[in-house]
């Protein structure tokens, strides 16, 4: 079990969470406080040619913020959601909509954690997920992407070109949104956990799920990742051979020389030529299904 899962084990709330009035109105500047500081090699990609912003998407209970990127001047754009890190939507997460922009998506980060605090303000990565992580509804993330895509669906977006790629935290809850949404054409999963403890508010695991996948899933990990077991993967491939119609060409990637966080270019985990690798081949996948 990762680092990760044994801090959700111990920390998961026993009570029912009180809903209230959401803590994060908008979405932080710069990183997240527990990553600090960045990196040197920490790539920046610009906004030309791009509209980029903070919007508000409408939820079952209010409003969430993300952050969008999109080509200036089209419509009818392939839609990507991308799913934060444990970090929440900083400014990694950002540039990495402005990528996907450049290659002509409308790419929407949307702030999962936004009921529960900012996610930015923490210092440390265990006091987050006392305080933010540990207290977010799989359930309530679920509802979160589907309004995202129905926002935007109605801001330029094609609802019949979606594809969904996570990172890390958002890697497990890529896998759990290729078993969710009908809508969905591809996902893209980065070193997003296969196993872990089940609770009342993440009741299964991506291990659990793959005959119920409704699209193609790329998945990538790192070879040298101590908390995602070989065993695990080994595991999931195996599953993934004998997956629903609708996922068929599922594939998992293994980089031997990478760890966890690979493409992380603002923390030391990064590995650069695998980063690159993976990132063309996450092009190349929605392409292939269509989402372009």
């Amino acid at each position: 079990m990762s680092t990760l899962d044994e801090e959700l084990a111990s920390l998961h709330p026993k009570y029912p969470i009180s809903r209230r009035d959401f803590v994060m109105k908008s979405l932080a500047t710069g990183f997240a406080a527990a990553v600090l500081p960045v990196s040197a090699q920490t790539i920046t990609t610009d906004s030309e040619g791009l509209s980029v912003d903070e919007v508000a998407i409408p939820v079952t209970d209010g409003h969430i913020p993300a952050y969008r990127a999109q080509p200036i001047g089209r419509t009818r754009l392939p839609i990507v959601l991308v799913v934060h890190e444990v970090f929440g939507v900083h400014e990694h997460i950002k540039d990495l909509c402005r990528r996907l922009a450049k290659d002509g998506y409308l790419a929407i980060a949307p702030e999962l954690f936004a009921r529960e605090g900012d996610s930015s303000q923490y210092a440390t990565t265990a006091e987050l997920i006392a305080n933010v992580v540990s207290r977010v509804p799989d359930g309530q993330v679920m509802s979160d992407l589907d309004a995202t895509v129905n926002w935007a669906q109605g801001n330029n977006g094609d609802i019949d070109k979606v594809a969904v790629t996570g990172f890390c935290w958002g890697g497990r809850i890529a896998w759990l949104y290729a078993a969710h949404d009908l809508k969905l054409k591809a996902a893209a999963v980065w070193y997003g956990r296969l196993t872990g403890p089940s609770t009342a508010l993440m009741p299964t695991n991506p291990i659990d799920i793959v005959g119920e996948l409704k699209a193609p899933v790329l998945a990538q990990y790192g070879g040298k990742d101590a908390g995602i077991p070989a065993a695990d993967i080994a595991r999931m491939r195996q599953l993934l051979a004998h997956a629903p119609a609708a996922a068929n060409g599922s594939e998992i990637i293994v980089y031997p020389d990478a760890g966890h966080g690979f493409n992380a270019d603002y923390r030391p985990s990064y590995v650069a030529h695998d980063a690159k690798q993976a990132w063309q081949r996450m092009l190349d996948w929605f392409r292939k299904y269509g989402v372009v």
